[in-house]
C-alpha cells in the first residue's frame, strides 16, 4: 500500500506507551533497523512523550512516515491549530507526514475539524490527513472538505464492525490503519487460531496479523509493543500466506 509517494510496509508501529526515556529511543532505533517504516503517535499518548520520544530521532531517513493525531476530546478549529503546532514541536519537524482527526467532536461539525487540518496542510505542516474511528458516511463527507489518505480503525479477528469502511477503503484507495490489531489477549485464544498457528510454526499473534493483511491489501496493522523479540515477530506475518481455507475458519472467530 502507498502513502502519496511512499510505499507503506503492511505492519506499522503503534506507540501510545511509548515514554521519553533513552531505553524507548533505542527501541525505536532498533525498529527502524528491522525494517519498520511507518510509526503511529498521537498528541495525548502519554502525555505527550511518545511524539517527544520518537522526534528526538529526527530527522528520518527517506521512505518512513510517522503519523500522528490531534483532536481526541476537543477538535474545535483552535485547539487543533495549537495541537498541531505542539506536535511539530514534538517531533522536531516542520510537515508531519500523516495527521488524523483523532476522534470526531460532537460538538463540532466534522467539516469544520477538517477544514482546520486542511489549512495546515495547504500551508506545508502536514502532508496527509486522515480520519480515526470513522464510518463512511463520515469519510465521504471530510472529503468533500479536503482529500483523505488514511483512516485509523479498530479492527481485529475478533471486532471487526468496520467491514463496510475497510471495503470502502479499498475501492477509494485510502490507507485503512488497523489499530488493536490482535484484541488484546482474549482475541488470541481462539481453538482455530491456536491450530493453524501450530501447523504453520508460528504465533498466534503472527496468524491473526496474516488474517488481516489476507483481508484487504488496503489493511496496515498497528500493534503496539515495546519488546524487540515481539516486533520481528510482528513484522515477519507478511511472509505468512493463509490459504482461503484458513482465511474461512478464522472469519467465524468470535
Amino acid at each position: 500500500m502507498r502513502l502519496g509517494s511512499t510505499d507503506i510496509n503492511r505492519i506499522g508501529l503503534g506507540t501510545n506507551r511509548l515514554t521519553d526515556t533513552e531505553q524507548h529511543r533505542a527501541f525505536v532505533a532498533k525498529a527502524l533497523a528491522a525494517g519498520v517504516n511507518f510509526i503511529d503517535t498521537a498528541y495525548l499518548y502519554a502525555r505527550g512523550e511518545s511524539e517527544t520520544t520518537i522526534g528526538a530521532l529526527a530527522p528520518f531517513p527517506e521512505g518512513v512516515v510517522v503519523a500522528t493525531k490531534g483532536g481526541f476530546d476537543d477538535a474545535r478549529p483552535e485547539a487543533l491549530r495549537a495541537q498541531i503546532e505542539e506536535s511539530l514541536r514534538r517531533l522536531r519537524t516542520d510537515t508531519v507526514d500523516l495527521y488524523y482527526l483523532h476522534r470526531v467532536d460532537q460538538e463540532v461539525p466534522l467539516e469544520r475539524s477538517v477544514e482546520a487540518i486542511d489549512e495546515a496542510r495547504r500551508s506545508g505542516k502536514l502532508r496527509h490527513i486522515g480520519l480515526s474511528e470513522v464510518d463512511v458516511e463520515q469519510i465521504e463527507r471530510a472529503r468533500q472538505v479536503a482529500p483523505i489518505a488514511a483512516v485509523q480503525n479498530r479492527y481485529s479477528l475478533r471486532e471487526r464492525k468496520y467491514e463496510e469502511v475497510i471495503d470502502y477503503c479499498e475501492r477509494e484507495q485510502i490507507l485503512f490503519v488497523a489499530f488493536y490489531p490482535l484484541g488484546g489477549r482474549r482475541g488470541l485464544s481462539s481453538e482455530e487460531l491456536q491450530e493453524i498457528a501450530a501447523r504453520r510454526d508460528a504465533t498466534t499473534s503472527q496468524i491473526a496479523l496474516a488474517w488481516l493483511l489476507k483481508r484487504s491489501g488496503a489493511i496496515v496493522p498497528i500493534p503496539g509493543t515495546l519488546s524487540l523479540e515481539h516486533l520481528r515477530e510482528n513484522i515477519a506475518s507478511p511472509e505468512i500466506e493463509l490459504t482461503d481455507e484458513e482465511f474461512d475458519a478464522l472469519r467465524h472467530v468470535q
